[in-house]
């Protein structure tokens, strides 16, 4: 059994509390959809294979991607393959726009965030994920990592304001995380000896991230910011 295999199979509310980041996401972006209009224009830029389009059932939910970040991803439900340094909308035409763990993907992100600066209306709101702890993916697409000081920065560059971000668990899952992650490179009986070793302590160290007061150690930032009016 693959380690792949063991996420895949795991109860809804075990896989939430293991894949904590992926389920902030999750929450992140159900929130972001709630606070939006009926009919609002949202753009998903890095859309991949549209996986938060059933999010957005009540705005007008568009998807673009370069379409080259995994080779075995179905990107037949995009609405437009484009390199997100030049997004093929006209300036002020989107409500919202989200950029989920894409950013690390494109070789210059402080010009991918002008672009959606660019394309939002006055006001119009950003939702930001960004990897900081993470190991390499999608290769060899894969460029950056990234500190709150350094999503800031780039977000501010880029021309947005009320900018917050958010760290996603501290060291104790972060820990937990890579326990977990080990588990990929093993194969039959050593596996379930791995498995044995890895597996309760992983379980355990998230129970004690909130001593981890400032969240240096973490797997990535969510970030919110907006258009200035």
């Amino acid at each position: 059994m693959s380690y792949r295999t063991v996420q895949q199979h795991l109860p809804r509310r075990l896989r939430r509390y293991i894949l904590h980041f992926e389920a902030a996401i999750d929450d992140a972006v159900d929130a972001f959809a709630r606070d939006l209009r009926e009919g609002a224009t949202v753009l998903d830029a890095g859309a991949g294979e549209c996986t938060f389009k059933d999010r957005f059932r009540h705005q007008r939910y568009l998807a673009i991607d370069s379409g080259i970040g995994d080779a075995g991803w179905n990107y037949s439900g995009l609405d437009a393959i484009a390199d997100l340094i030049a997004v093929p909308f006209r300036t002020g035409v989107f409500d919202a726009a989200l950029n989920i763990v894409t950013l690390e993907h494109v070789r210059e992100p402080g010009e991918v965030l002008a672009e959606l600066c660019r394309v939002l209306k006055p006001g119009g709101k950003l939702l930001l994920v960004v990897p900081h702890e993470w190991e390499e993916h999608q290769s060899p697409h894969d460029y950056f990592r990234y500190t709150r000081y350094g999503a800031a920065y780039l977000l501010e560059r880029a021309g947005f304001t009320g900018i917050a971000i958010e760290p996603v668990g501290g060291f104790f899952r972060l820990i937990s995380r890579r326990l977990l992650n080990g588990l990929q490179f093993f194969r039959g009986p050593l596996f379930v000896l791995a498995a044995i070793a890895f597996v309760p302590p992983a379980l355990l160290l998230p129970a004690f991230d909130s001593m981890d007061k400032h969240r240096n150690f973490t797997l990535g930032y969510i970030c919110t910011a907006r258009k200035p009016f």
